[in-house]
């Protein structure tokens, strides 16, 4: 029976497993899985900037900032910028975001050498709708993670939430949002993946995983540790575990991180989510007022934006986000677009347009702090 070459997506609140899994997934000998691309939350969501996609200027355009637009052009491969958009051009079907995306994504698996790709970004979570619209057939991989530990996680990385009570919203948000989404899709569509089970017994999860996406299991697949990508991300602060083997070093780190007041203040606002997912909650809640939630969520802002420049911050990577919401600025002057369309989803940071695309802080605090942008830099930027 031939194999499937149907896209798939690796999908869940930051700092859950997606990274791991991507580069578990990419060690497969049929399976390209690149570095988080982001493209559906930056450009998909913002489709009614370029215009109309059959001209092909506005096509070449939207391509192009896919390409050059984010901190790591085209995956790093060595293609020549002179030549890459007219080159991709000839190989789309129609002037559309799908194929666009289509054949960017199968360039990286052509140079691979592999017949299949997927694609990891977290917050492809809350574009599920718009990829089924645009790949019917594309299924699904959710990661589920104590948020709790998650929180850790994010708390010490350089680009997540900067206190518990933010934590605790965006992953409840999440949480949320996969609920319905497993509730509507058929389950050979989406897939539910524990990370504390891949963690304790990743021969008997993988197996598991390849079979829904209709994969022979390679055991090869647990040296991911010693693949490229993993081997680059180990380079970094947030992400040194992946150059080793898969172990349960990460699970339940909350109990010596997080204070009881934490655990309490998560709880409060996450604690009914955590249940659902059948994770103990042992803490009482510490009830948050709303005056002391808003007071939580101008600090993140706050300090997002004044960290951006920090050591170890992302502040090349923000510049090129801040780059692409003044492009789409200045096709709005020159008459491209003039209407914004009303946001579908719900809104709960008061920020969120930014949020979901990527963004690292919210520009209000970061014009506040004067913030400057920066292009280039001498660590590994992911």
């Amino acid at each position: 029976m031939a194999k499937s070459n149907a896209p798939f997506f690796i999908i869940g609140s930051e700092r859950s497993g997606t990274t791991l899994l991507m580069a578990i997934l990419g060690h497969h000998s049929r399976l390209a899985v690149p570095e988080v691309a982001w493209y559906y939350p930056r450009f998909r969501a913002f489709l009614y900037t370029y215009g109309d996609l059959n001209r092909v200027e506005n096509f070449k355009t939207l391509l192009s900032e896919m390409i050059f637009g984010l901190k790591t052009p085209f995956f790093g491969l060595d293609l020549n910028p002179a030549t890459i958009v007219e080159s991709l051009v000839q190989e789309t079907k129609s002037h559309s975001f799908a194929e666009a995306y289509r054949v960017i994504l199968q360039r990286y698996a052509d140079a691979v050498g592999k017949p299949r790709w997927g694609e990891k970004t977290p917050h492809n979570l809350y574009y599920v709708n718009e990829i089924l619209q645009d790949f019917p057939d594309a299924q699904f991989i959710h990661l589920v993670r104590d948020g709790r530990d998650v929180a850790v996680e994010q708390l010490r990385s350089a680009f997540g939430p900067r206190n518990i009570y933010t934590a605790a919203l965006i992953w409840r948000r999440a949480q949320e949002e996969a609920e319905a989404l497993r509730n509507k899709l058929r389950k050979d569509q989406w897939l539910d993946v524990r990370y504390e089970d891949l963690a304790a017994n990743p021969s008997r999860v993988l197996p598991w995983v390849t079979e829904f996406l209709g994969e022979d299991y390679e055991p090869e697949v647990l040296n991911f540790y010693q693949g490229e990508i993993a081997q680059r991300r180990a380079k970094t602060k947030d992400h040194k575990p992946l150059g080793h083997p898969v172990s349960t070093d990460y699970v339940g780190i909350y109990k010596n991180h997080l204070s009881l007041h934490d655990q309490g203040v998560f709880n409060f606002v996450a604690g009914e989510n955590l249940r659902k997912e059948k994770y103990e909650v042992s803490v009482p809640a510490v009830e948050v007022s709303p005056a002391d939630g808003a007071l939580y969520l101008e600090l993140d802002g706050r300090i997002r934006a004044a960290t951006l420049d920090a050591p170890g911050g992302h502040i090349v990577y923000e510049s090129y986000n801040d780059w692409l919401i003044d492009q789409r600025e200045a096709r709005r002057q020159k008459g491209i677009w003039s209407e914004k369309p009303k946001p579908s989803l719900k809104n709960i940071l008061g920020w969120d347009e930014e949020f979901l695309s990527g963004q690292r802080a919210p520009r209000q605090w970061k014009n506040y702090f004067a913030v400057q942008r920066r292009y280039s830099a001498a660590e590994l930027v992911l």
